[in-house]
Order: C-alpha cells, then sequence, then structure tokens
C-alpha cells in the first residue's frame, strides 16, 4: 500500500517530463504573421506579399494610404516591418519633367540586375526592381520612379525576380493611376 503513491509520483513525473520533452519537439517557428488585406498604397493584397514575410508575430505597415503624387507632395513611401525587421519598402518619387533619377552603379556585392521593360526604364534585382517613366498629360508633366524591395531571405533562391517582376507590373499600373500618370 505504501508503494502505489511513490508509484503515481514516479508517473507523474515521468508524465510531465514526457509532456516537456514532447513540446521541445514540437517546438515549431512562429507562424508567419497576418498581414492587411491590402497594402502599401491599397496596391498589394496579403497573398502578394506574404512570400516577403517570414516568420513572426506583429505586423506593422507605415506609410499614406496612396500614392498620390503632385508637385507639392512629391514621394511616398510604405514600410512594412515584422517584429520590428524590414520585409518590404515601396517607393514613388515624382520630379519635374527633364530631371532624371540617378542610379549608381552597383558594387559586385549583389549580382548584375537585369534590365526590365517597364516603363520608360527598368532594373531588376534579386533583392527588388525600380522603374522610371516619363508622365505626360494635358495638365502636368512629370518624372515618376517606383521602388520595391524586400527581404527575401525566407524564399527559395532563384525566384524573388519572377516575384519582383510581377509586384512591379502591379505596382506600375496602379501608380500610373494614382499619380494620374498621362492624364
Amino acid at each position: 500500500m505504501g508503494r502505489a503513491p511513490h508509484t503515481l509520483r514516479l508517473l507523474a513525473g515521468s508524465l510531465i517530463v514526457v509532456a516537456a520533452l514532447a513540446g521541445c519537439s514540437d517546438e515549431k517557428k512562429a507562424a508567419a504573421p497576418q498581414l492587411p488585406e491590402r497594402t502599401c498604397f491599397g496596391v498589394f493584397t496579403r497573398s502578394d506579399l506574404e512570400p516577403l514575410m517570414g516568420d513572426g508575430e506583429t505586423v506593422t505597415v507605415s506609410g499614406p494610404a496612396d500614392a498620390r503624387l503632385n508637385a507639392q507632395r512629391r514621394a511616398a513611401t510604405c514600410n512594412v516591418d515584422v517584429d520590428g525587421r524590414g520585409r518590404v519598402l515601396v517607393a514613388a518619387t515624382r520630379q519635374p519633367l527633364g530631371q532624371s533619377f540617378f542610379w549608381p552603379p552597383t558594387d559586385g556585392s549583389e549580382p548584375v540586375p537585369d534590365p526590365l521593360a517597364l516603363g520608360d526604364k527598368g532594373i531588376l534585382w534579386n533583392t527588388g526592381a525600380r522603374v522610371t517613366l516619363t508622365c505626360k498629360g494635358a495638365e502636368d508633366s512629370f518624372e515618376l520612379e517606383l521602388a520595391i524591395s524586400g527581404s527575401v531571405e525566407h524564399m527559395k533562391p532563384g525566384t524573388s525576380r519572377a516575384l519582383f517582376t510581377s509586384l512591379m507590373t502591379k505596382y506600375l499600373e496602379s501608380a500610373k493611376q494614382q499619380t494620374r500618370c498621362g492624364a
């Protein structure tokens, strides 16, 4: 009779150890964070940006609701962070007609960019894309630069350029409408 409480204590202790060890082996990385349904000037859906998010708990999106640029509001930037780490940066910059944008040469630390057949001039890296275009309209003419960059550390190698091409294609169409490029 004296052995029953001792056996129960050993059994209970063993179960606690097994449960603790099972908890360690089942421990997973934090799940992908929940993005807003639409983000970055209302252009991108949750599924558009998910490949760049990685693991984490808290998503923070900062930036204006749109990219409606004019002579007074010459730039707009959207940042998407996960747990305080930058994951996506989307920017639009407007300049007076005739002022071109300067893209510094690469320093060799990243693969050479590919040309991107969007806008007047476009380039594509493993970590982002840039496009410029001249917007000539009846009321207003200007130069526009669009840029997207993102953290690709969670992506399968060799897939990021296709993603950034797709994102820039979508962004370009929306930005042309929002900035009234050519209108």
